[in-house]
């Protein structure tokens, strides 16, 4: 049994008091959190061994790095050049503040996804390397909002596996209503107001956003075979995928 949570805090939760947890970056590799022995994701495991992979694919360092490669150059030179010389004012704090802002808000889900295809190549092969292991299934891999780092993973699986665009966004549109039935919905609501995001872009899973995404992979990189290729999942990496799932 593998768990994959595509973010990197460690959960307390009894339920998994006798998994291994393996935390990876693309820094520091894999380690077991407690042993910190060091881990490659291709080594063959006990079937009874039960591991929870902790997996940064996304944070806010990556999302602010990858939204200011996007930002208009002529803003970039307009905060330049009314920005003092040697003190950065906090005028100057808030107007640099709001342009991400309204860049983060204005990409809303499609850029983030676009982000996340780009910022977090090696976390992604990672995940994916060790979903194409049997000795691994079944697997279970999940992020704090269960749609966005999750559904590029589902995507990228879904297609290496022969499956529509219909059906891979269909499915992906089903947690569009999600948080209006969960109770912590408004809770979520004002995680994203405290950082100034906007709750009704960022919550939802609306087809279209997939229908982008999959139609940007193809824009950069010619198909989703493409990008796996780019991230270094081959296509033998990608048939031993295929087995394991349509095994499972």
């Amino acid at each position: 049994m593998t768990e994959l949570k595509t973010d990197v805090g460690l959960n307390t939760n009894p339920v998994f008091d006798d998994f291994t947890d393996i935390k990876w970056s693309s820094v520091r590799s894999a380690r077991e959190v407690k042993s910190k022995e060091r881990y490659d994701g291709k080594s063959e495991v006990s079937a009874s061994r039960k591991e929870r992979h902790f997996v940064s694919l996304m944070d806010e360092k990556k999302y602010v790095v990858g939204t200011f490669q996007r930002i208009q150059k002529r803003k970039i030179a307009k905060l330049a050049v009314t920005a003092p010389t040697t003190v950065v004012s906090r005028r100057m704090r808030s107007k640099a503040k709001k342009v991400f802002l309204d860049a983060i808000n204005g990409g809303g889900l499609p850029m983030m996804n676009e982000l996340i295809l780009q910022m977090a190549a090696k976390g992604i092969r990672y995940v994916l390397t060790l979903c194409a292991d049997e000795s691994r299934h079944p697997v279970a891999f999940y992020c704090t909002a269960g749609k966005d780092r999750t559904g590029v993973i589902t995507a990228i699986i879904l297609a290496a596996c022969g499956v529509s665009d219909e059906k891979i966004i269909e499915d992906y549109a089903i947690s569009a209503n999600v948080y209006k039935e969960m109770g912590d919905h408004k809770a979520m609501v004002g995680a994203l107001k405290q950082r100034d995001l906007n709750p009704d872009v960022f919550l939802g899973a609306p087809a279209g956003v997939m229908a982008e995404t999959l139609a940007t992979i193809r824009e950069s990189y010619g198909s989703v075979e493409g990008y796996c290729d780019f991230i270094g999942f081959d296509e033998a990496d990608r048939e031993r995928l295929k087995r394991a799932i349509m095994k499972t």
